[in-house]
């Protein structure tokens, strides 16, 4: 079900980007596209082999005794499940903060957002060991939470049409985005986020919930979208968009000064 709803949401996305897009005059979505598209098929394959029946087995065994902190609260199915979903945002909000100031971990990310033309797939671009690092500490999180299977899916099953979507080129008109961006992240708001400026791209780190940046304080806004120029000043070439150089991004040594 999973692989199906991120199809459709790519697909829907990817289509409407060619019909309303921010950036117009990008004539090679397709090229683009190939290289994000092929490090996301990679990472699924990891995670289906290497993780989905190692996170399910680790899931039924801490339900079995009762781990974590959900099992210690006496809630309904529903506010349980509420509260698993807020919980796993909140940390989906703090893993992300980490890879951006974490300097081990930044290596790995950074190869997002050397993405130069935002669009829909770069949703999956994310670099295999960053998918590696993430699904290892999952096995501790979830335990830790008390998630079970089905609240894991629900959130998945939020989570991927979002971060399409605000990945997108879509041209969201900046009073319906305003009103989404009350409770979610959209377009323009994680669009702040891959700006080349480093003080916006350590901004907007939320997931789905726009809020945590709100109440952490690191939520940061662009009159204009339109002006924002996206990726890394230090990984333009074109070797960086190649699928090989992005896998390759983390083990090169490239001359950047933190603030």
């Amino acid at each position: 079900m999973k692989f199906w709803v991120e199809v459709a949401s790519l697909g829907l996305v990817f289509w409407m980007e060619g019909i309303f897009p921010l950036f117009q005059g990008r004539d090679d979505r397709f090229r683009h596209a190939l290289p994000n598209l092929g490090i996301g098929v990679l990472n699924g394959l990891i995670i289906s082999l290497l993780f989905s029946t190692v996170t399910l087995k680790v899931m039924h065994f801490a339900e079995s005794r009762s781990w974590g902190l959900l099992h210690q609260l006496s809630l309904s199915s529903w506010i349980e499940g509420a509260f698993a979903f807020v919980l796993f945002d909140l940390w989906m909000y703090v893993w992300h903060v980490a890879n951006h100031q974490i300097p081990f971990l930044w290596r790995f990310h950074r190869m997002h957002h050397s993405d130069l033309e935002l669009d829909a797939t770069s949703a999956l671009r994310f670099h295999t060991g960053e998918i590696v690092f993430s699904s290892l500490l999952r096995l501790i999180v979830i335990p830790l939470i008390g998630m079970q299977f089905i609240q894991l899916l629900i959130y998945e099953l939020c989570l991927q049409p979002i971060i399409i979507f605000h990945h997108s080129n879509v041209a969201l008109p900046e009073k319906i985005d305003r009103i989404f961006r009350a409770i979610i992240v959209t377009p323009n708001m994680h669009r702040v986020h891959h700006s080349q400026i480093r003080s916006e791209t350590d901004s907007n780190y939320s997931s789905i919930f726009s809020f945590w940046d709100r109440i952490v304080k690191s939520f940061h806004k662009r009159k204009d979208t339109r002006t924002l120029v996206y990726g890394l000043p230090y990984l333009q070439e074109k070797e960086w968009q190649s699928l090989l150089g992005m896998i390759k991004t983390p083990f090169v040594n490239i001359p950047y000064k933190r603030r």
